[in-house]
């Protein structure tokens, strides 16, 4: 039986052109700086993305939490949402590894967070409170892309309140190629950028941070402290070099079957919510673990909760697609 895996967009195979790449990639030791393609994976995602600079790391939890501890010191604070990644599924890492505290708002139906609740949390300049010194978003937030003009007034208000602004932007690219622009067109509002390669990009392995001279000058004795040095890297970046070039334009393939994905269930009478991107909500309610032992049964993997999320990806085609539909329907008249 083959296996349709919607859990998550991390799950996808290299191809075999990117696994070609990969055996031709140069490689040096890049703890000492010397892994040609690791140094042209950085150079590449820096310009691309309007930076001065950008390191390659394993994860993008690794990416993110060296973007905040770059950016905070100890007894610092970070305002961000309730639901985002770095604050509630990355372990704690800010606060257990860099005394960070972290202040989460709830996040907003389009998936931003609003500025005067941002505004109301920000701490006054008195020694009883942390020291607020960054605010970090998501983008895509759950699947949601943050519009052009909230990240323009995002960026306005930090600078105003004497902020950074990171970017968690682990499906950045979904982002992009939703709106219809370049990516920097996103990334010029940040101090710093984190950017999956391992998601809808389909590179086995690998995040890149983007920053300022400086920023990424402390993330990299950072990456060092946090054990996250690679050696001859350059088969992983080169894989991420292939991605860039390659699968960027091809998220609009995952987008439009996500929307194809959502349609048939709607038909099937499921309550689905809007689609941007990549990722189908279904409210499944208390019928959630039944139905993930019912789909694993076709060969559908899921991950169960009241309000299902199915990924879609580069390893699920419209006939894939299809059969998680049949399923659906199967599955309601039982």
């Amino acid at each position: 039986m083959s296996v349709i895996d919607l859990r998550s967009d991390t799950v996808t195979q290299p191809t075999a052109a990117m696994l070609e790449a990969m055996t031709r990639a140069a490689t040096g030791d890049d703890v000492y700086g010397e892994d040609p393609t690791v140094n042209q994976l950085e150079a590449e995602l820096a310009r691309r993305l309007g930076f001065a600079a950008a390191l390659f790391v394993p994860t993008g939890t690794m990416s993110n939490l060296l973007g905040l501890l770059a950016h905070c010191e100890r007894g610092d604070e970070y305002i961000v949402g309730q639901q985002a990644h770095t604050y509630k599924y990355e372990g704690g890492g800010a606060a257990v590894l860099g005394s960070i505290q972290p202040q989460p708002l709830e996040v907003q139906a389009d998936g931003s967070l609003d500025l005067a609740d941002v505004a109301a949390a920000i701490k006054p300049d008195d020694f009883h409170f942390a020291r607020t010194r960054l605010l970090a978003l998501e983008n895509t937030m759950q699947g949601k892309v943050l519009p052009l003009e909230y990240l323009a007034r995002a960026r306005a208000f930090t600078r105003e309140h004497g902020l950074a602004l990171h970017l968690d932007g682990a499906r950045l690219y979904n982002a992009a190629v939703k709106l219809g622009v370049d990516a920097q067109e996103i990334t010029r509002h940040f101090d710093s950028v984190s950017v999956c390669l391992s998601k809808g990009l389909g590179a086995p392995v690998g995040s890149v941070l983007c920053g300022s001279v400086e920023l990424i000058g402390k993330a990299r004795r950072l990456r060092k402290m946090v054990g996250g040095g690679m050696r001859q890297a350059g088969l992983l970046a080169a894989a991420g070099l292939y991605a860039l070039d390659n699968n960027v334009q091809r998220l609009a393939d995952d987008h439009a079957n996500a929307q194809w994905l959502a349609d048939g269930l709607v038909k099937a009478g499921y309550a689905v919510e809007p689609v941007q991107t990549n990722m189908v909500y279904v409210q499944m309610g208390d019928r959630a673990e039944a139905f993930k032992a019912f789909a694993a049964e076709r060969g559908i993997r899921l991950s169960a909760a009241g309000r299902l999320r199915m990924v879609t990806h580069m390893d699920v085609d419209r006939a894939g697609i299809e059969q998680v539909i049949a399923a659906f329907v199967e599955f309601s008249r039982n």
